[in-house]
């Protein structure tokens, strides 16, 4: 069996253990703006973030501006909200440096 978009009961679960981030209105996908120093150093976050994803072969939407990145994460997959997202949302959690 394939992967798998997650239950209203496991997005409750994994949401309540990823800080600073929270459900798109209408939408299975959760977001986080993060804020950098500088446009170097949200560039750089965003190269990181890009290898691990095309690692895992799951690949964020994002807006820049300057020191701001917004990311919504979902899989397009299974229309909704996967383990991967989840994966992805924690490793971004990691790396993050205010």
């Amino acid at each position: 069996m394939g992967l798998q978009k997650l239950t209203s009961q496991e997005q409750t679960d994994a949401l309540a253990a990823l800080k600073d981030w929270s459900l798109v209105d209408g939408r299975e996908a959760i977001k986080r703006t993060l804020v950098f120093k500088d446009f170097n150093a949200a560039f750089g976050f965003m190269t990181r973030v890009a290898l691990y994803a095309d690692k895992a072969d799951h690949h964020p939407e994002w807006f820049n501006v300057y020191n701001r990145v917004e990311i919504t994460l979902a899989t397009h997959d299974v229309q909704g909200l996967s383990i991967r997202d989840i994966a992805l949302a924690k490793f971004i959690n990691e790396i993050y440096v205010q």
